[in-house]
């Protein structure tokens, strides 16, 4: 179903908790630096194990977003294996559509996660608002989504009555923890105790607004080398209101590391060099740069400007414009 601007149920739905599943970016296309023989075979193991745990534990299972890589995934081979993991959980999952997931704005009819919705093997939500009620284990939790591109509202007191507390989802650019262009700080949803957000790859540290804690899990899925780090996991959230993390099925050693077995900067250098050179890269994306120049020259060109401005160091430098080769070489068209 795509849940557009009203509740899913009209009555709360009885669960041990939810099975909070960050953006799997299902798709056909192995990224550039993955040395997996079989791809997507990866990501698909960890959807089957999050089968496993929701329905072993009686979690409702919900996703963050960009349940795909691309708008249009074309390998109909894919799509059937994934719908046949779907229809596995013990109920319909449910998942905020994240920026991956559209080619246009909204949620259309063009878009593979709009087949699989129609299809009644995922539940969708189009359109920010209220979604539905859980009763967890006596405990009344009322859950809302905001779609990427939509507005998060502010106060979403009285949306939900009676509920003992609110979350909501949102798939949206959350400057925890550090700042870059059209990102926004961390602020209080009046009414919701927990804001869950995906769309940032890595996992964030809770930060607190106001009444309101801000959570950001993490994707399940590491397509670039920078999540070389993060370790992919689901997150189930108890009727407490709390986030235990449900570890996933993955190798530690996943990516090609050739050319970057380089000495290493310190800390401060890297920081401060990789926020400088992807403040570049999302000005040079939000002009539509890339999508003009195609091979993302003009982005190339403000990086490389940004490095000799600020003499980033060398080690630095390859870094950065390996991982611009994996963003152009994963960009649609490619």
């Amino acid at each position: 179903m795509i849940v557009s601007g009203q509740m899913l149920y009209d009555e709360p739905v009885d669960a041990d908790g939810l099975l909070v599943i960050g953006d799997p970016h299902v798709t056909s296309r192995r990224p550039g630096r993955r040395r997996d023989t079989e791809w997507p075979t990866a990501v698909l193991r960890k959807l089957e194990h999050c089968v496993e745990v929701a329905n072993e534990r009686r979690l409702y299972p919900v996703f963050l977003g960009d349940m795909f890589e691309y708008a249009k995934e074309t390998d109909e081979a894919l799509k059937t294996r994934l719908i046949r993991i779907l229809k596995r959980f013990w109920v319909v999952p449910l998942t905020n559509v994240g920026n991956h997931d559209i080619e246009h704005t909204r949620l259309s009819e063009g878009d593979t996660l709009a087949m699989l919705a129609v299809s009644d093997v995922i539940d969708a939500v189009a359109e920010s608002g209220p979604v539905c009620v859980f009763n967890l284990k006596g405990k009344k939790l009322g859950v809302g989504m905001t779609p990427y591109g939509q507005e998060i509202p502010t106060d979403v007191s009285g949306l939900f009555p009676g509920v003992d507390g609110v979350a909501w989802f949102t798939h949206h650019d959350i400057a925890m923890q550090e700042n870059y262009p059209g990102a926004v700080r961390p602020f209080e949803i009046v009414g919701a105790k927990l804001a869950i957000n995906g769309h940032i790859h890595a996992n964030k540290m809770p930060e607190r607004a106001g009444s309101t804690l801000w959570l950001n899990p993490g994707t399940i899925t590491r397509n670039s080398v920078d999540l070389i780090e993060h370790v992919p996991r689901a997150w189930e959230l108890k009727p407490q209101g709390r986030l235990d993390p449900v570890d996933l099925p993955h190798e530690a050693d996943v990516f090609d590391l050739t050319g970057k077995l380089i000495e290493a900067a310190t800390t401060a250098q890297v920081a401060q060099s990789l926020e400088s050179a992807f403040v570049s890269m999302l000005q040079a994306e939000t002009t539509g740069e890339m999508r003009r120049s195609g091979d993302g020259a003009v982005m190339r060109e403000e990086i490389l400007a940004k490095f000799e401005a600020e003499d980033t160091p060398p080690d630095v430098r390859a870094i950065i414009t390996s991982l611009l080769d994996e963003v152009v070489a994963s960009a649609p068209g490619a």
